[in-house]
């Protein structure tokens, strides 16, 4: 237990609690960069020049370089530490007390009548009823009898029509890519059987054609199709082969033989070489 003449520690903690210190903003922020002087260029620096130095050369851009580990200066002068930056506003509302005095309630202006339009279409109708059809006659017939159009009757034709309850606005969204269809190549067995359709059509459209005459043939059509005989020289064989026969068969019948021989004769004229065995001679 402490003595009557020691203070309590609970009692000094208490005391002895430091107060939050405040700062100001130009403790906190630090001071702005001014440009650089004369007076601030040391031995060493990158901006040391030989010479007539100016402190305007230190304000143009092009020619202030960057100090090593320092950002470099846009040589603008900056204002004072009493310049305040930002737009300032001018209360003219009497701020927070008179606000809390007495509020100004915002009064409605008073709206101006409006004009209602005027219904010609009555107007005309009953000009004609009455037997009034001249434009004299219609201005004064007007003049008496100035019929109005109501509110409602105006709003009610600049109203746009009601629009249905089950149109959606906006622009549709595109399908999904069918891949099953992709896969499956649908699209290829669809084409085929259109070609299949096309080609059956145009055989149909064919055989209902109607063969008006008999087709004569000229001239240039009969030399056309004809193909000039090639006389064919016996091949030259050695006295002692001539009655030997062939070992090699390369045709399986003969009848295959006779026609190969038959086209290649068809062909004589009309190939290269010496055998006349090699390529067209046109194209």
């Amino acid at each position: 237990m402490p003595g009557p003449g020691k203070p309590r520690k609970d009692l000094t903690r208490w005391k002895k609690k430091k107060q939050p210190v405040r700062r100001t903003v130009s403790q906190i922020c630090p001071p702005p960069r001014r440009p650089l002087t004369v007076a601030d260029i040391r031995p060493g620096m990158e901006n040391e020049r030989l010479g007539v130095v100016r402190d305007s050369m230190f304000q143009n851009p092009l020619i202030v370089k960057a100090e090593l580990g320092k950002p470099r200066e846009r040589s603008c002068s900056l204002p004072g530490i009493n310049f305040n930056y930002g737009l300032y506003i001018r209360g003219l509302d009497g701020g927070v007390p008179e606000a809390i005095g007495h509020w100004n309630v915002f009064k409605q202006q008073p709206t101006c009548p409006h004009e209602l339009t005027r219904n010609y279409i009555a107007m005309n109708r009953g000009a004609v009823k009455a037997g009034l059809v001249t434009a004299r006659e219609n201005m004064l017939y007007r003049e008496l009898n100035d019929i109005r159009i109501s509110d409602q009757e105006e709003r009610r034709q600049k109203e746009p029509p009601p629009a249905p309850p089950n149109v959606t606005f906006g622009i549709r969204s595109r399908p999904s890519t069918p891949f099953f269809d992709l896969l499956q190549h649908r699209y290829q067995q669809l084409w085929v059987q259109e070609q299949k359709a096309t080609q059956q059509a145009i055989k149909l459209e064919k055989k209902q054609k109607v063969i008006l005459g008999k087709l004569y043939e000229t001239r240039s059509s009969q030399l056309r199709k004809y193909k000039p005989p090639v006389k064919l020289d016996a091949l030259w064989h050695m006295p002692h082969f001539q009655k030997v026969g062939p070992h090699l068969a390369t045709f399986p019948t003969e009848a295959d033989r006779q026609r190969a021989l038959k086209a290649h004769k068809e062909e004589y004229a009309v190939r290269q070489g010496t055998l006349r065995m090699g390529n067209y001679t046109h194209p």
